[in-house]
């Protein structure tokens, strides 16, 4: 399944799924001037979409039995360093605990050359049909 084909907001950004699994999902943002700040530094705003991109895809996959969705209700950011343009930022997402209503990933996003970017956690909730 083309994971980031199924999110809009992921192609606008640029980014692409290589690893889709209920262990780790991976995925790749290159950065580009019009999702930069000032500097051309990449945007707060873009790693975090990056992140919430990667851990949706990892709560999709786990998903339990009956349940037809999930979606973000909290996120926390850390900003470590910056993503400069024309660098490709590299995230991995992976479960910190899967349950039957929420489940809270964290995703780590480094340079290519291995920098730290940000640290994200998540919690998705699981959508139960009515």
């Amino acid at each position: 399944m083309d994971f980031a084909a199924a999110m809009p907001l992921a192609g606008t950004l640029g980014v692409t799924i290589h690893e889709g699994s209920k262990d780790r999902i991976a995925g790749k943002l290159p950065v580009r001037a019009e999702i930069c700040t000032a500097g051309g530094i990449v945007h707060g705003g873009a790693i975090m979409a990056f992140a919430d991109c990667l851990g949706a895809v990892g709560a999709f996959l786990t998903l339990p039995e009956g349940a037809n969705g999930t979606t973000t209700i909290e996120s926390k950011t850390n900003f470590l360093g910056a993503g400069p343009v024309g660098s490709v930022l590299i995230g991995e997402a992976a479960p910190v605990k899967i349950g039957k209503r929420l489940s809270v990933w964290q995703t780590r996003i480094r340079t290519e050359d291995g920098a730290e970017v940000a640290l994200v956690t998540q919690t998705q909730m699981v959508l139960w049909p009515a």
